[in-house]
């Protein structure tokens, strides 16, 4: 029997994308041969939305398991806005449906974070043949332990960690690095930790600034006229946390800010005398090459999602859990964010280590 699957990368790009259409595709080519049409969704829901697709050719997925980005390009296309209509006057599920119609697809893959998954949920209630692959840096996808360009992530973060080592210890700096994760710091943590931080700031976890800087004056206490502080950007203190989301926001939008970690720095240096600088790398830190964990676990996650379209299983999202790939219904994991709680092992490891969490 033919297959026509569909693909999208929807959300945030980050590494392995590319490494996962390639493995559902060559799995896919495996099984069904020529039974089997790939067809490619332009910028994610905004290409389901507006029509932009094509049929692709088996050759194009050869050459991408190491490169960065997607191939299908992305966008941001919020949950919260896909049963608004605009000024465009777009209908966007209607016209979602209407585009997988008129592609003739048989199903759907869906790459990308919380906000994709929340839709390819919305898709699947609506009759669509759904698989959701959990794509993010934050690694915060509910039913899951890993999501693909987590690792590589990791390693980015921990290598900024590694270089500002070596600056703050020449000039007895503190150094404050804020690092990606608005809702969940796992990889503030993993990197923190990886990178030999002496300080970490978790979004789960608010701040208490005089915590932070009795840890970098106890530091000077010992003779380490250095510190580095691994902090998310998500981060706020005590005294957010009292506050409402909209309220925090605009306190921040009053004082000029985006992210705590430019104030977090001011505090230290006025508290401490110690010379405090930020260092933000970014969107670097989702750029580039797939790490080799990450081409694996694409790679197994997209011949996993491959599997289910032979197996006609949907209304579903891929997963690795306690090492095994498998998948979770979409129903039971959209819209869920896996926070780091505080019974996480590697608060404990942290905590043991010396570690201020603040």
């Amino acid at each position: 029997m033919k297959k026509r699957v569909g693909i999208l990368t929807s959300g945030g790009d980050c590494p392995g994308l590319n490494a996962t259409i390639r493995g559902a595709a060559k799995a896919l080519y495996q099984r069904f041969g020529s039974d089997v049409e790939i067809i490619g969704i332009q910028n994610g829901y905004s290409g389901l939305i507006h029509g932009d697709w094509r049929e692709m050719q088996q050759h194009e997925f050869s050459g991408i398991l190491t490169r960065g980005g997607t191939i299908l390009g992305t966008k941001r296309t919020p949950f919260k806005m896909m049963r608004v209509i605009e000024d465009d006057k777009i209908d966007k599920v209607a016209e979602m449906k209407k585009t997988y119609k008129n592609a003739k697809l048989d199903c759907l893959l869906c790459l990308g974070g919380n906000g994709t998954h929340k839709t390819a949920n919305l898709l699947s209630e609506e009759g669509l043949n759904i698989i959701g692959l959990p794509k993010t840096i934050d690694n915060d996808i509910y039913g899951t332990d890993v999501t693909f360009g987590f690792h590589t992530a990791v390693d980015i973060a921990t290598e900024v960690l590694d270089r500002i080592h070596t600056t703050a210890t020449s000039h007895r700096r503190c150094m404050v690095v804020e690092l990606m994760g608005n809702k969940a710091g796992w990889l503030t943590l993993y990197a923190g930790i990886a990178g030999g931080a002496d300080i970490i700031l978790l979004p789960e976890l608010p701040y208490n600034i005089d915590n932070v800087v009795e840890a970098v004056l106890r530091r000077a206490e010992e003779g380490k006229y250095f510190s580095i502080v691994a902090m998310a950007e998500g981060c706020f203190d005590i005294k957010e946390a009292a506050m409402k989301k909209k309220e925090r926001a605009a306190k921040r939008a009053e004082n000029g800010e985006r992210t705590a970690t430019n104030r977090v720095a001011m505090q230290i240096e006025k508290a401490t005398g110690f010379e405090t600088r930020v260092c933000v790398p970014g969107h670097m830190q989702r750029g580039g090459s797939p790490s080799p964990y990450d081409r694996v676990l694409a790679t197994q996650f997209g011949t996993h999602a491959a599997k289910l379209v032979e197996a006609d299983h949907y209304g579903v999202a891929v997963a690795m859990k306690n090492n095994i790939v498998t998948e979770n219904p979409l129903k039971d994991v959209a819209g869920k964010t896996k926070l780091v709680p505080e019974t996480c092992d590697m608060l404990t490891v942290a905590r043991r280590m010396g570690i201020s969490l603040g």
